[in-house]
């Protein structure tokens, strides 16, 4: 997919090489990630988060379609969590090089 965002593309790259720094730095310092009912908030949060997901099911992202007017990824995910794969949409508000926000349903 060549039409992502950079910070899209980076997120993507930093999941699939489970680098919860990399992924952590595409947020904005004071952004919230809404997922499975809970809310990480700040870039602290979202690293310790994605960083204990890696560790436990070690899931990679595939893009599906980006919808650039509604900031709105769908992508594959595998990993070894029950019901691998799965096609999660990925909600952004993006500001300039940075995500203010990601809610994934």
């Amino acid at each position: 997919m060549n039409h992502l965002p950079k910070v899209v593309a980076g997120l993507i790259a930093a999941q699939n090489n489970f680098d919860s720094m990399a992924y952590s730095h595409c947020f904005a310092e004071t952004a919230i990630v809404y997922d499975e009912g809970k809310t990480h908030n700040g870039r602290k949060e979202i690293k310790d988060w994605i960083e204990e997901a890696n560790n436990a099911y070690k899931t990679v992202m595939q893009p599906i379609e980006y919808l650039a007017d509604n900031q709105i990824l769908r992508a594959e995910i595998s990993g070894s969590f029950p019901g691998s794969p799965l096609v999660l949409t990925y909600q952004f508000d993006i500001k300039g090089e940075e995500i203010h926000t990601l809610k994934i349903i």
